[in-house]
């Protein structure tokens, strides 16, 4: 299937044309400006699709953005998007305490690396924050876990301390880091390294094997340069696995 989808994260929204598991265009916009994106759609939109008239699928985190894109695709393209989570099934069945609170960009995620596995998978995404996530062979989502993500480590060091000064994220990183910025640097990208494993060292106990590991989001290749035991780096699981809900619903809609 052929759809136009969207995926609105707390740092970037992403604008894409998904067919077959294959990202055949894609933009990027920050999130923090919610009125550009929203005009931004209908361009975009025409842009891409060029004619055809692709159903808009849905994947949110931010609900003021989410709001305002669907009120722009309504009144501009004529267009009611179908969002994952309210308008279609999340498309993997879940082991959770709490379902209605989970993230939907953490479960399509997970599920479009299970249907690609077919098997037991960590699914790790390092964005503005970290989510960590297993399922297991049976093609559950079992959870997760949550940690603050590289670069907002990095400012709160600089924000909560006297000291420590603002830096950048830089993936040439040694430890011991050898200065201040080097140190800091070092102790956002290894702890996040060394945590990674930690967690899914407690999947694979729970899983009764080591699962198959897929890295995505903006800082996952920073990740993977220091990290001998990922499997793969994905960058657009998310936005594959829009596509992959969209299909689900709609087979079985159709049956």
């Amino acid at each position: 299937m052929k759809i136009f989808a969207i995926d609105i994260g707390n740092s970037n929204t992403r604008f894409a044309v998904v067919e077959d598991s294959k990202v055949l265009n894609k933009v990027q916009l920050p999130s923090q400006d919610s009125e550009k994106i929203a005009d931004s759609l209908p361009e975009i939109y025409n842009k891409f699709t060029i004619g055809e008239n692709l159903p808009i699928v849905v994947c949110s985190v931010v609900e003021n953005i989410f709001r305002k894109l669907c009120d722009r695709a309504e009144l501009a393209l004529d267009i009611t998007p179908a969002v994952i989570g309210r308008d279609i099934p999340l498309p993997i069945e879940l082991d959770l305490k709490d379902k209605k609170t989970v993230g939907t960009d953490r479960v399509v995620s997970a599920a479009m690396a299970y249907d690609r596995i077919d098997g037991a998978v960590a699914v790790a995404s390092f964005g503005t924050a970290i989510t960590i996530d297993c399922v297991n062979d049976k093609g559950v989502f079992l959870g997760g876990a949550i940690l603050p993500g590289l670069r907002i480590s990095l400012v709160s060091l600089a924000e909560n301390t006297s000291a420590l000064p603002e830096v950048q994220l830089e993936s040439a990183v040694e430890c011991p880091g050898r200065d201040t910025k080097g140190a800091m640097n070092a102790g956002v990208i290894f702890g996040a390294v060394g945590a990674l494993r930690e967690i899914v060292e407690r999947f694979a106990t729970k899983l009764g094997r080591w699962p198959e590991l897929i890295l995505t989001g903006g800082d996952a290749n920073i990740i993977r340069t220091h990290c001998d035991f990922a499997d793969a780096v994905v960058p657009d699981l998310l936005i594959m696995g829009i596509e992959l809900a969209y299909e689900k619903w709609k087979v079985q809609a159709d049956d």
